[in-house]
């Protein structure tokens, strides 16, 4: 994995802090909390773009903020467990790994401008 694909998992990683904020936050400390999420996760999305196919990288990005941010859900906040929930959940991640494999990647010509 290079440090581009990094890039877009701890991006999702952040989408998963300011998606559950965007729902829970209740004090200024939480919103303050989300915003810098927000804020880290689009530069972490953004900027991994510029190297790596755009498509796939929304893909990624959003297929593992979303299968995260259930199962915080469902860790943190009392969501109810449902296999249906975790059957889609490893569809959707089945689908992001898929993706990632086929797509083409070349990086070294794009860092070397």
């Amino acid at each position: 994995m290079n440090r581009h694909w990094l890039k877009v998992i701890i991006g999702a990683f952040f989408e998963i802090i300011w998606v559950s904020g965007l729902k829970n936050a209740d004090s200024i400390w939480m919103w303050l909390i989300t915003l810098a999420a927000i804020c880290i996760s689009f530069y972490m999305m953004i900027d991994a773009s510029r190297y790596l196919p755009v498509g796939t990288v929304y893909a990624v990005f959003v297929g593992l903020g979303t299968a995260g941010t259930v199962i915080a859900e469902i860790l943190f906040f009392d969501e109810p467990l449902k296999i249906e929930k975790i059957a889609l959940i490893l569809l959707l991640l089945i689908g992001v790994i898929g993706l990632k494999i086929v797509t083409d990647e070349d990086t070294s010509k794009k860092e070397a401008n």
